[in-house]
Order: structure tokens, then C-alpha cells, then sequence
């Protein structure tokens, strides 16, 4: 039995990081363990080609949070956030639509097709700033513990009603209104353009086991629109970097290459790890930023959670639906409907239909015949991610089953890479000839590599009732059953992406709790 820790975080994605500088900021004496050679869970990769390194599933920062950018002091850290939104390509066929960062640059290039929607995009995102301060409330701070409201500071639920009836009767009962629905019939409500409607619909299904047609996808909408900022420069691997650096310049610990193999339990409460190589470290307390399932179903000895817990974990779903294809290119992309730009974001799908008919594969555990696209070109803000001159590309397939009927075979894999290149074919000028490498990794894979159940890269699906109460009632609040035992993964509240909010109000609940570390 080595070590003597009040923390050790299991995961050193950028959750796990950032829930591991807080509390090392905050005096803790924190250790870091990561199963991977390198830190940064889903949103790094590592070299998959000679030369290339490439980056994770997650590719967006819009969603991190600024107080966690300032709490954590990462601009000290070498952080940079962008000056305006990321620019985004919506391509189909033969038609393509910028979706500029800015409200009213992309509203003029709507403009170029329909009048009309570059005025209700206008109205749109006025919408979302209206109803944005009862949206961060949620999305910034604890969820309400519905097992034991009476527990809850009554200053705070005063304060969540008191926002919500600020908006007024018509719309706060809008916003009611909204997140049972799917995501394509409020987007039909807004806007005519079926390229529009498609580009705006991906990020509410992309991800998940879900199509625009699913109940409860609207709500996916509304929560990344409320959360979307400028993001980071340098995407993913700069955010991951600078955590790193705030948590090891905190006094945190991290070993790579370093396996749990079990959760240590004493006198009913989480008392350390034992590593793969039959080391033990004791704690006294373990917080897994790894997803909920595999905290409680393979890390916790056998027989340690009652019958319900378990149940409700077994329920709780994580089924994949995202293969992702790492491109090393000899020159960048080459988008033929705008040669002459650098694109560094794009996604494809031509109207809401192509979007379900994408996801009606998955249902019956097929892979899409013609997926839909997210093309993201990290080479455009780090450069040194390939040779000089050079590009990566991270495509993500939607949608791909984590269990296909005959299994991933070499005929599935030859045939979702040839299905993913043909879109890819139709939109860049050249891409077969600058290809130098590639890697592709099925829902499969995606588990094996970064320890997500199912393939799932949100921790578990983004379903309305898994958004509403995250994991499972009773972990809502990132406390567990098991006493000294804390969840700070995707898996908790408020959900998946690279946002750093799970990891950070795991930490302060930490900080904050009568199991005090």
C-alpha cells in the first residue's frame, strides 16, 4: 500500500484534468492516473500515421466555460480564447452555406437564399440570448437533488423560479414547451431552407441514438446553443494542454500508462485504487472521470452497490452511434464550392430527411449507406500536427452501430471508409490523391482506445430523461451510494463534449462536502 492522496482522479481526459487542478488549486493533494501513454481522453488521439497526429472525437470547444477558463487561471497556462465564433461549411450536392460565427455575418449568407431565414436566424439566436440566463443555470451550477429537495438551499430554487418568470408568461411557457420536442419540428417552425435546417440540426443528434425525428432532441439544441461561446484557439489540444499544465503547476500528480484495476472500498466508502500491477494507493477520496458504467459495473468490487443501483446503471444507456476517420493529407482540403478558403469546420447532409435516413440504419444495427459528415481540419490552428504543408482531417461518421450484424469485419470497415471517401469525393477537389494515410474507428474502437462504454462519446446517450437526471437518480450531484466515492465524468451533470462543467462542479462539490478531503 503506497501513496497518501486526498484525491486521485481516475482519467485524465480534459474532465478529469480539470476537476484535478481545482481541487490541487484549492490545497488538495491530488494524483492523476490515466490508462493511455498520453492525457486528453476524447480529445486527443496521438500519431496514427508516421508523422501525423491526430485529434480525438471531440473536436468542438464552443462550450467551454469561461469561469472555468478563469477559475483556473489557463490563460497563465499559454489559453487563448478565440475572437469570434469558428466558421462553419454546410455542403450538399452541389449547394454550400457559411454559417459565419458571428449572427450577422451568417445572416447575410443566408440572405444570398432566402431572405426571410436570414431574418428569422436573426430572431432565432435573439430567442436564445432571452432565454440564456435560465438555460446557464442549469448548465453551470448542480442539478436540483429531486431525492431530497427539502436539502436544497432555498435562496437558489427562489433564484432558478424567479429567472424563469422573468422571461414573462408567452415565453416562459415557450421554453416549457421546447425540450420534449424533436429537434426538426422547432426547426421547421423557424426556417424553410432545408440546408439550414440540416446544418443546425447535427449537433443535437451527432453523437447520440438519435435522428432530428427523436423526442427530446430539441433540448440538445437549446443547451448547446445557450452554452456556445467563442471557444478555444486551438481546439482540443490546446485546451488539454493548458490543463495539464494548471494541474500539474497546482501540485497534482499524473502517471500515464497507469491502469485501475479496482476501486478500493473500506468501511463502505472509496478508500484508493489498485493498479494492474497489483499496487495499491490509498485516498480518501476517488473521483472516476470515466463513464458511469464502467465506475460501477468493472472498477467497483462485485456485490458493493444494492440491486436498485445497479439496475438503474445497467438501464443507463450508452449505445455508440460514431465512427470517426483520421485523414494525413499531403496538401489541406480543397472545398469546391469555396477553393479559395481555408475551411477549418464543415459538416454535410442536405435537409432534415437525410439526417433520419442516416439514422434509421443504426436502428436496425447497419451502418449508413450514405452517412452524414462532421469535418474538422485541426492542421488550421495547429499546424504541427502534420509536416510542414501537410493536413489531418477528423471526419466523424454519422451514424455507425457499435454492434453491427455480422460484426466490425475487414467488409465493414472497406465499406464505411469507401462510403465516408465517396461524400468526402464529392465536396473536396483531389482528396484520394493527397491521401497519405488513414485510420478509422468504428464505435469499437472508440471503446478499446479511450475506455468509453459502448463507444459512446458523451458518456452515455444525450436522451431528454438522461439529460434531466445524469447518470442516475441518487448520482445526480456527482456523490455516489458509496460514500468518498464522486463522478466527474461526461456521464455526470450536465452531459458530454469539451466543456469542462462536469469536472469543475465535481470539484467544488468535493470541496464542498460533509466527506471533506
Amino acid at each position: 500500500m503506497t501513496g497518501a492522496y486526498d484525491a486521485i482522479v481516475i482519467g485524465a481526459g480534459h474532465n478529469g484534468l480539470t476537476a484535478a487542478a481545482w481541487l490541487a488549486q484549492n490545497g488538495r493533494k491530488v494524483l492523476v492516473v490515466e490508462a493511455r501513454e498520453i492525457v486528453g481522453g476524447l480529445a486527443l488521439s496521438g500519431e496514427f500515421c508516421p508523422g501525423y497526429r491526430g485529434v480525438g472525437p471531440l473536436h468542438d470547444t464552443a462550450a467551454v466555460r469561461p469561469w472555468i477558463v478563469d477559475g483556473l487561471q489557463l490563460a497563465r497556462h499559454g489559453l487563448k480564447l478565440r475572437s469570434r465564433p469558428a466558421d462553419r461549411l454546410a455542403v450538399s450536392g452541389g449547394e454550400s452555406l457559411w454559417l459565419r460565427g458571428q449572427v450577422e455575418a451568417a445572416a447575410g449568407e443566408i440572405a444570398r437564399r432566402s431572405g426571410a431565414d436570414a431574418e428569422r436566424y436573426r430572431s432565432f439566436h435573439e430567442f436564445i440570448r432571452r432565454v440564456r440566463p435560465v438555460l446557464s443555470d442549469w448548465l453551470n451550477e448542480p442539478p436540483i437533488n429531486v431525492l431530497e429537495i427539502e436539502s436544497e438551499s432555498i435562496t437558489g430554487l427562489i433564484r432558478r423560479g424567479l429567472r424563469l418568470r422573468r422571461l414573462g408568461r408567452r415565453e416562459m411557457m415557450e421554453l416549457l414547451r421546447l425540450p420534449p420536442m424533436c429537434v426538426a419540428d422547432w426547426l421547421d417552425e423557424w426556417f424553410e431552407s432545408d440546408l439550414l435546417k440540416a446544418a443546425l440540426a447535427l449537433p443535437a443528434v451527432a453523437g447520440t441514438f438519435a435522428g432530428p425525428r427523436s423526442p427530446g432532441t430539441n433540448a440538445n439544441l437549446l443547451f448547446g446553443r445557450a452554452a456556445a461561446g467563442n471557444g478555444v484557439a486551438g481546439n482540443g489540444p490546446a485546451l488539454i494542454e493548458a490543463l495539464e499544465k494548471a494541474a500539474r503547476s497546482a501540485g497534482a500528480e499524473i502517471r500515464t500508462g497507469t491502469i485501475v484495476s479496482e476501486i478500493l472500498l473500506e468501511a463502505g466508502g472509496a478508500r484508493g485504487v489498485t493498479l494492474a500491477g497489483g499496487e495499491s494507493v490509498r485516498a480518501k477520496a476517488v473521483v472516476a472521470s470515466c463513464d458511469p458504467r464502467r465506475t460501477f459495473l468493472q472498477l467497483l468490487p462485485l456485490g458493493s452497490i444494492d440491486a436498485r443501483v445497479e439496475d438503474h446503471i445497467r438501464g443507463y444507456r450508452c449505445r455508440g452511434s460514431t465512427a470517426q476517420l483520421l485523414l494525413a493529407l499531403t496538401s489541406p482540403l480543397r472545398f469546391r464550392a469555396h477553393e479559395g478558403e481555408t475551411v477549418e469546420f464543415a459538416s454535410t447532409g442536405c435537409d432534415l430527411d437525410e439526417l433520419e435516413r442516416a439514422f434509421d440504419a443504426v436502428k436496425y444495427r447497419t451502418s449508413s449507406a450514405r452517412p452524414v459528415l462532421e469535418i474538422h481540419q485541426p492542421t488550421v490552428a495547429n499546424p504541427d500536427l502534420a509536416p510542414a504543408g501537410h493536413a489531418v482531417a477528423s471526419v466523424l461518421i454519422h451514424f455507425a452501430p457499435f454492434d453491427p450484424v455480422d460484426g466490425w469485419t475487414d467488409t465493414g470497415y472497406e465499406a464505411l471508409f469507401e462510403s465516408a471517401m465517396s461524400i468526402l469525393e464529392t465536396h473536396c477537389s483531389g482528396i484520394r490523391e493527397t491521401l497519405a494515410g488513414m485510420k478509422l474507428l468504428s464505435p469499437v474502437d472508440i471503446e478499446e482506445r479511450y475506455g468509453a462504454t459502448g463507444g459512446q462519446i458523451h458518456h452515455g446517450e444525450h436522451a431528454l430523461d438522461q439529460i434531466l437526471v445524469r447518470p442516475i437518480p441518487g448520482c445526480a450531484r456527482y456523490e455516489t451510494p458509496i460514500p468518498r466515492l464522486y463522478l466527474c465524468g461526461s456521464g455526470a451533470h450536465p452531459g458530454g463534449g469539451l466543456t469542462g462543467a462536469p469536472g469543475a462542479l465535481a470539484a467544488r462539490a468535493i470541496l464542498g462536502s460533509k466527506h471533506r478531503t
